[in-house]
């Protein structure tokens, strides 16, 4: 078989492949509307970055001008707002049971006394910690509020004489916070560009199990195996990824150059650095879609077995949890998914600025897998397409 006929039969099995998909509601659900629809409901639903008037409740037990002072300027605060004001601890908590407020502050009866004596005094915050962004909020408002007043009474008990003197007291070192790659601290520039690359993996690996389940479940590998003539193993596999390649290729453009240029995040890569490291990431996700395919023989349980894979995977990616802190063997087992080295690489490259070089470790691991799993695709088909010749004859 010369070169023009073997890239005749890629195509004509590419042009199968791809009619298949389009005709399947399933598959084109997960390889299509999926990556279109579900990236843009998950950046709506954080595109406020941070959370801002977050509902609490003050326990003054001070009753003074200062403690009400201190209640009003917590209220000030862009973070949370002061929903009430209880009269004990225990009405403060009944008001978190019914999800009135988020956490309450509590001024003890000895605070203003203790800061008109010179004594220390303190605030007490206390969170509902089922959700962290509550914490974070709470916890900076009041947090924040106590050093303003630290500073204000040091400035009033210094005895200065100009406000040059105040501002030496107040600040004797100078500083400057810098949030380094996420100016706004914000969850949607934190957390979107991982949830984009898996997306990628989960929908191709979802479709190419439903495409697979099908074709066992109706016995349709003959059509692959037989037309005029048999068809070569390698030339089916290629046919086959060339199909969703093609497709993916597009979705990896909107999902990672599109939606975070639409909804303003954090991205300062360039178009072509992106492309080039998703490359190999796509390659790799198609040939290890179509490897775990062959653990699949209905549509159904396509779902049961991959869907709820998604949340694991972000977790062992080191995103939301620091890689140095994850144990080995997790370490270990997450080297087997594209999506660890392509969403390391490519938050390193979208919202870092790194280049290919800079990410060499995961571009290179991803290469690495593309061969790997493709040489487990070829495997898996020949030994599914050597079953089907058999029932055949």
């Amino acid at each position: 078989m010369n070169i023009l006929q073997r890239l005749l039969d890629i195509l004509r099995i590419w042009e199968m492949e791809t009619r298949l998909i389009f005709k399947d509601q399933g598959v084109l659900l997960f390889i299509v509307f999926v990556p279109l629809l579900y990236p843009v409901l998950y950046t709506l639903c954080y595109n406020k970055e941070v959370l801002h008037d977050v509902p609490i409740t003050v326990v003054d037990q001070d009753h003074t001008a200062l403690s009400r002072e201190y209640t009003r300027r917590l209220d000030a605060t862009p973070d949370v707002q002061v929903i009430s004001l209880s009269a004990d601890i225990p009405d403060a908590l009944q008001s978190i049971r019914e999800q009135r407020s988020y956490g309450y502050i509590v001024i003890p009866n000895d605070f203003s006394q203790n800061i008109h004596q010179g004594r220390q005094a303190t605030v007490s915050a206390y969170c509902d910690m089922s959700g962290m962004l509550y914490y974070k909020a709470i916890l900076s408002a009041n947090t924040n509020l106590m050093l303003d007043y630290s500073e204000r009474i040091r400035v009033s008990r210094a005895g200065n004489a100009t406000a040059r003197q105040d501002e030496l007291t107040n600040r004797p070192i100078d500083y400057e916070e810098v949030y380094l790659y996420n100016p706004t601290a914000g969850m949607a520039s934190f957390l979107i560009p991982a949830i984009l690359i898996l997306v990628i993996q989960q929908t191709l690996l979802l479709g190419i199990s439903m495409a697979a389940g099908t074709a066992y479940e109706t016995q349709s590998f003959s059509r692959l195996v037989f037309t005029r003539r048999k068809r070569h193993t390698l030339h089916i596999i290629m046919g086959i990824a060339l199909s969703y390649f093609l497709i993916e290729v597009v979705n990896a453009a909107y999902l990672t150059l599109f939606i975070p240029y639409c909804f303003n995040l954090t991205q300062i890569a360039r178009p072509l650095t992106i492309m080039a490291f998703m490359l190999p990431y796509l390659l790799a996700c198609i040939f290890f879609s179509m490897t775990m395919s062959a653990l699949i023989r209905n549509r159904e349980i396509t779902m049961i077995v991959f869907v709820f894979t998604s949340v694991p995977l972000l977790f062992m990616s080191g995103i939301s949890w620091p890689w140095s802190a994850m144990p080995a063997f997790w370490k270990g087992f997450a080297h087997l998914f594209p999506s660890t080295f392509g969403i390391n690489g490519f938050v390193r490259i979208n919202t870092e600025g790194a280049t290919l070089h800079d990410v060499r470790h995961e571009y290179l691991m991803l290469w690495i897998q593309t061969a790997f799993y493709f040489i487990t695709t070829y495997l898996v088909s020949r030994h599914i397409l050597k079953i089907t010749l058999r029932k055949r004859q």
